[in-house]
């Protein structure tokens, strides 16, 4: 009778492994098995981490085998298990992997096929065609859109993490490190005895210093050290948490009446202020955004407070980027003035201070949370939605209140499919050009990376896709993109989205805008807010009193009573820490350890897309050396695979 040799490996994460029954069908184009309990004698089967082979024999000859069917069966109660594959060695010594990585909870069978990847056009067999069916039906059901706010990209209906499918929940392990992370935080911070201090402010920014952990060489600590100085503050909006705000000045705004004679002191060309414009060394933050916008008003003992700043910055003769007025609210006016580094020191400190805090409210809300894990969301659950296991392009995409709601929602305004294709966003912003703007690392690093990504992807849409016509022929591609762009993108024409895809080359940006959007366009923007935030009067999270309306009237007393009281800094403080600390066992860019592509050819793409992201790591660890503030976070062994934080 035939015998086959089945592997089954058991996932390594906490409570991956079973002791439920688990049974084994072997389906073949000549005939199916009967179910085979997988069990050794006086052997724990199914551990966690475990690699267990069994031997399965059958009556008759089953001819190809084609799926596999696993049954769950509870021994004492259900218990969820994580399995990564199995693999069948058949009669002939050939050898099938029939990749899974997912979990089986409570009772119940899955069915699984091969790990080649296929297109829809490719599979010809009936029982691979149903099969295919079947699982988008299943998905479809368990992946539901859902409207959380209006005017929102559409998100996945689950009102709680247990909702969610036990396949995109946070591993026990994700959601334990970043409790423990926040709470190490509070402990190693030294910042437990200031919480109970809510509404009591700090006398004076040294008695900041009272939270704040020195750790040498570190970019905090230069922060701490140097973020009154102008200097600091302009090369923030290059290379700081969230460095795609400043775009390049080709006019001045109506609503911003700067002169030439107001700013002269800070003009070093002796040009006026229109000729420094034409030659392209004015450069402007505008956070209109915020105009409008409710403050917080979640906490009852403290009122907070918003501006809308606009900020104009000049590239000066050493090619450092330096502001050079800043007014705080849309509308100009009497009691809105223009503020100038010309003006008292305290004057220009606390205008400087709102345009920080007004950064990090942008950077938290739309930066970080709409333009990478919303985003990422929408093109997740379209995924599941819309393209089966075995699709070539899941595969290679399986890595895994109040005023900020009004921000969420004008910010979809200018949420296009342009502006996360990062080189044409750079280009929008006239940020484009190296050698006029030679110190914009997130650029560089930027597009090192976004073109690596690319390459890779060509390379594995090569594989599957012989021709455009294949591509506007394969459904399933075009339901994906179809979901996109009525769900996440609410049908909106304007997101300039597309519909669908009719060539390889559009397919392969589109590829790259989900990977490079989820990895590295996350990491630019997540893992330096410890960095730049730790500091807490460069990054407020909350202003206590408005903006000033005249000059000639700020004293040290009244910025600090501005300033986050101390219980909210030691929030603050420790939630920076956390998000910005790579997990256990974190998964960097280029790294597959779930195998879900077999085929020679796609696993040498792999490897050269890795091969080529070491070259980038060694270029950016060279252009760090000896760099008093070096920009490493878009270095490939620093880009986690997803926005998993």
């Amino acid at each position: 009778m035939p015998s086959y040799t089945v592997t089954v490996a058991t996932g390594s994460q906490w409570f991956a492994g079973t002791d439920d029954y688990i049974y084994l069908s072997l389906v073949g184009s000549a005939g199916c098995s009967e179910k085979h309990l997988l069990d050794k004698p006086f052997y724990n089967d199914f551990e966690r981490g475990a690699v267990d082979s069994y031997d399965v024999t059958v009556d008759e000859e089953l001819g190809d085998i084609q799926l596999i069917k696993i049954e769950k069966r509870k021994y004492w109660f259900h218990d969820d298990w994580y399995l990564k594959y199995i693999t069948v060695k058949t009669p002939c010594g050939d050898y099938i992997e029939f990749p899974c990585y997912r979990w089986i909870s409570g009772e119940g069978e899955i069915v699984l096929r091969d790990g080649q990847a296929k297109l829809a056009c490719d599979d010809q067999i009936h029982i691979l065609k149903q099969h295919r069916r079947k699982e988008l039906e299943t998905r479809q059901k368990q992946y539901r859109w859902m409207e959380w706010n209006p005017g929102f990209p559409l998100s996945i209906d689950a009102k709680c993490h247990k909702d969610l499918p036990r396949d995109i929940q946070f591993d026990s392990e994700k959601g334990v490190d970043f409790v423990l992370n926040y709470s190490k935080a509070m402990e190693n911070l030294f910042i437990n005895r200031f919480m109970h201090m809510f509404q009591s402010s700090w006398s004076d920014f040294a008695d900041f210093e009272k939270i704040f952990v020195r750790i040498s060489n570190t970019i905090s600590e230069r922060v701490m050290n140097h973020w009154q100085e102008d200097l600091m503050f302009g090369y923030q909006f290059l290379n700081g948490c969230n460095p795609v705000m400043i775009q390049r000045c080709l006019k001045l705004p109506d609503n911003l009446p700067v002169t030439t004679e107001m700013v002269e002191c800070s003009l070093e060309r002796q040009l006026t202020l229109e000729q420094e414009i034409e030659q392209g060394n004015i450069f402007i933050v505008d956070f209109k955004l915020l105009d409008g916008i409710d403050a917080n008003k979640t906490d009852p003992c403290t009122l907070q407070f918003l501006a809308a700043p606009i900020c104009l910055l000049y590239k000066n003769l050493a090619n450092k980027i330096v502001p050079i007025a800043i007014q705080l609210n849309q509308v100009p006016g009497e009691e809105n003035p223009i503020f100038l580094p010309s003006d008292a020191k305290y004057d220009w400190l606390l205008a400087k201070i709102w345009v920080r805090s007004s950064d990090f409210h942008v950077h938290q809300t739309i930066t970080h949370l709409l333009r990478t894990h919303l985003v990422s969301e929408v093109f997740g659950i379209a995924m599941y939605r819309q393209l089966p296991a075995v699709h070539p392009i899941f595969k290679a995409n399986a890595t895994g209140g109040g005023g900020h709601v009004q921000m969420v929602q004008r910010a979809m305004q200018d949420l296009t499919y342009t502006s996360l294709c990062f080189p044409e966003a750079i280009k929008a912003r006239g940020m484009d050009n190296a050698e006029d703007i030679p110190y914009y690392f997130y650029r560089d690093d930027g597009l090192l990376v976004w073109e690596a990504i690319k390459t890779f992807v060509a390379e594995v849409v090569d594989i599957y896709y012989e021709s455009d016509q294949v591509v506007e022929e394969d459904q399933e591609l075009q339901d994906f993109v179809k979901d996109v762009y009525m769900y996440g993108m609410r049908g909106k024409k304007a997101s300039g989205f597309p519909k669908s895809i009719k060539t390889k080359e559009k397919l392969c940006e589109y590829l790259t805008v989900v990977i490079f959007t989820a990895s590295a366009q996350h990491a630019a923007v997540n893992f330096g807010q410890y960095d730049w935030c730790s500091w807490i009067p460069n990054a407020p999270p909350t202003m206590r009193a408005p903006p000033p309306t005249a000059k000639g009237v700020v004293t040290i007393e009244q910025i600090v009573e501005t300033l986050p009281d101390r219980g909210r800094s030691c929030w603050h403080l420790g939630a920076v820490w956390a998000l910005s600390q790579f997990q256990d066992n974190e998964l960097f860019l280029g790294m597959y350890p779930e195998e879900h592509f077999i085929e020679k050819p796609v696993k040498e793409a792999m490897a050269r897309f890795r091969k080529n992201l070491d070259s980038i790591v060694s270029v950016i660890a060279e252009r760090n050396k000896n760099k008093k503030l070096p920009y490493y976070y878009l270095s490939p062994d620093r880009i986690p695979n997803s926005v998993a934080i």
